[in-house]
């Protein structure tokens, strides 16, 4: 005789048996997670991805919601969606892309595919305009070419006093400074959609503003290299027109020239290798100081001119033309 053996696993109500779920993904405990997180680095450096320990981290924290060292393991979603991302980073799509955000002076800003990616020299042309507004209680504060609004959002953020005006010409990206703008400093900035270099726009601000702060399209023809910028990146956002890409750039300064009051200030981003082309282009146009400022790679980055008196230079010291 036969002992009373309970129901079979998988036994329905009324002795029928059902069959066996199909075996799916497995959860990670946090020594396999890690370890998927070093397998996928890997993966990123066969494909040529600059920082790719990085990156391979940042993807998993995207899924995670937290930081990788804190997580003792992933769920059983985890491991497919990691995957998928990996894959697209391997196939070079920017890593800003790939999670929909960007970063600048800890600000997370959101990103779209045919707008410019802010990069991280940039932080210092930023800290440049925002050190000049808050020398001042209630500043004016214009970003021209703002294009995601990354450098006006900082601004606002920073220069709490500041009133903030962030002009583009692109209809994609000016959407997008608002929302990135309203955000993280709701009211604070208005943004125009207009061409930042025509001597019209902003023409009633004429002599009233009191720093012009701009990253504007600035890289010669040809120059760019790096291919997930020349995938991604609009040209129109990159090249600054002509050989040397300063069509553009000498437009702004001569239209910050325009906005500018006496003794405001000028920050504005370009190629190492226009410096001195730009320190002229400043001084031709009635600025009575042009210095160029480094970044944190020692590589010359951005023009500060000023009208009228002169006010410290307090940024990484570059060379520096001064009209006397």
């Amino acid at each position: 005789m036969c002992g009373h053996q309970g129901p079979a696993t998988g036994a329905c109500p009324g002795g029928l048996v059902s069959a066996p779920d199909p075996p799916g993904p497995s959860s990670l405990d946090r020594y396999q997670l890690r370890a998927a997180v070093r397998s996928a680095a890997r993966r990123l450096a066969a494909a040529g991805v600059a920082s790719p320990e990085v990156d391979a981290r940042l993807l998993a924290e995207h899924l995670l919601g937290a930081p990788l060292v804190l997580s003792d393991g992933a769920g059983e979603d985890f491991l497919p969606a990691y995957l998928a991302l990996v894959g697209r980073r391997a196939g070079r799509e920017p890593l800003q892309h790939v999670l929909g955000v960007m970063w600048l002076r800890g600000l997370e800003l959101q990103v779209r595919p045919g707008v410019f990616v802010v990069r991280p020299e940039t932080e210092v042309v930023a800290g440049e305009a925002i050190e000049a507004a808050r020398a001042l209680p209630t500043p004016l504060v214009v970003d021209l070419c703002t294009g995601s609004g990354a450098i006006a959002a900082a601004v606002a953020v920073e220069a709490p006093g500041a009133r903030v005006v962030a002009v583009e010409i692109d209809g994609a990206a000016a959407a997008l400074a608002r929302e990135n703008c309203e955000r993280l400093a709701p009211g604070r900035v208005e943004v125009v959609g207009a061409d930042a270099t025509a001597p019209g726009t902003l023409a009633d601000l004429d002599g009233c503003v009191d720093v012009v702060v701009s990253n504007p399209p600035y890289v010669p023809a040809g120059a760019v290299e790096d291919v997930e910028t020349a995938r991604y990146d609009p040209d129109r956002a990159l090249f600054g027109g002509g050989e040397d890409g300063l069509a553009v750039p000498r437009a702004v300064v001569h239209r910050a020239a325009g906005l500018l009051r006496p003794g405001g200030a000028l920050v504005m981003e370009h190629d190492p290798r226009q410096s001195e082309e730009l320190r002229d282009a400043a001084l031709t146009a009635g600025f009575t100081m042009a210095e160029t400022g480094r970044d944190l790679a020692a590589r010359d980055r951005y023009l500060r001119a000023e009208r009228g008196a002169r006010r410290p230079f307090s940024s990484i010291p570059g060379s520096g033309t001064r009209l006397s």
